[in-house]
């Protein structure tokens, strides 16, 4: 579940080892390239974490940010 704190959104994600949560990083990377909107994150071994906000607005949270993270729902879902 995403939370709104800091005029951002963020949720971490856990995966069963590397490689998953580097795949995932990958689909998540061609989607934000796709909707022009790219995320902070890092990835530490299985873990991946995901900040979204809108710098051009002023580094605030934005449809553009929901809309991402959305997509990031579905395609952890379909990991």
């Amino acid at each position: 579940m995403w939370n709104e704190t800091d005029d951002q959104l963020y949720r971490k994600f856990e995966f069963k080892d590397f490689s998953e949560a580097f795949a995932f990083m990958t689909r998540v990377a061609l989607e934000a390239e796709k909707m022009d909107h790219h995320p902070k994150w890092t990835n530490v071994w299985n873990i991946v974490e995901v900040w979204l906000r809108t710098h051009s607005a002023g580094n605030i949270v934005t449809e553009k940010d929901k809309k991402l993270a959305a997509a990031i729902d579905k395609i952890y879902k379909s990991s």
